[in-house]
């Protein structure tokens, strides 16, 4: 099976009180044509898929240094490390190489925004971003689409709650 070691971060800040996570929106499939149907069917609009910013650990580069590096390039913006918040395990099937099972340990940092501006990121990234958005981190559980990504934003909304001197820095 084929390994895979990827990094990413949740970026929070602090707005008149109320915390916010920098999310991004994967880009919608294609739209295919119904099995066992003769013509295109009209569907309604998917809903978006919203996930962390992550991407793999390149070589020679920390996983911290690939966290605050899918950040910037995915969502547009700039931050600094306050911890860890967890490594999620999964194992995934490839839809391209032939269908190659993966495991893939993905390390996620809590991370507190500095500067930029969301969804400012470069043409080429649109491939794997259609937009960055600011969501209320009391929400990002609900939100995100992948179960361990939902834990990562419980871990990190725990930590923002359980350390309100936080408030103070932001």
């Amino acid at each position: 099976m084929v390994r895979e070691i990827s990094a990413g971060g949740v970026v929070i800040r602090n707005q008149k009180g109320v915390w916010w996570m920098a999310a991004i929106e994967l880009p919608a499939a294609a739209d295919a044509p119904v099995p066992g149907a003769t013509k295109r069917v009209a569907r309604a609009k998917p809903k978006p898929v919203l996930a962390l910013p992550k991407g793999l650990v390149d070589p020679g580069e920390k996983p911290l240094e690939t966290a605050l590096r899918e950040v910037r390039e995915e969502t547009g913006v700039t931050a600094t490390p306050i911890c860890k918040l967890a490594d999620i395990k999964y194992v995934y099937v490839r839809t391209w190489a032939g269908g190659e099972r993966v495991f893939k340990i993905v390390s996620f940092y809590l991370l507190h925004y500095e500067s930029g501006q969301i969804d400012d990121i470069a043409p080429a990234m649109r491939i794997e971003v259609a937009r960055a958005r600011w969501v209320p981190l009391e929400d990002a559980p609900k939100l995100l689409a992948y179960k361990g990504e939902k834990e990562v934003a419980r871990r990190a909304l725990e930590y923002v709650k359980a350390h309100a001197a936080l408030e103070v820095s932001t």
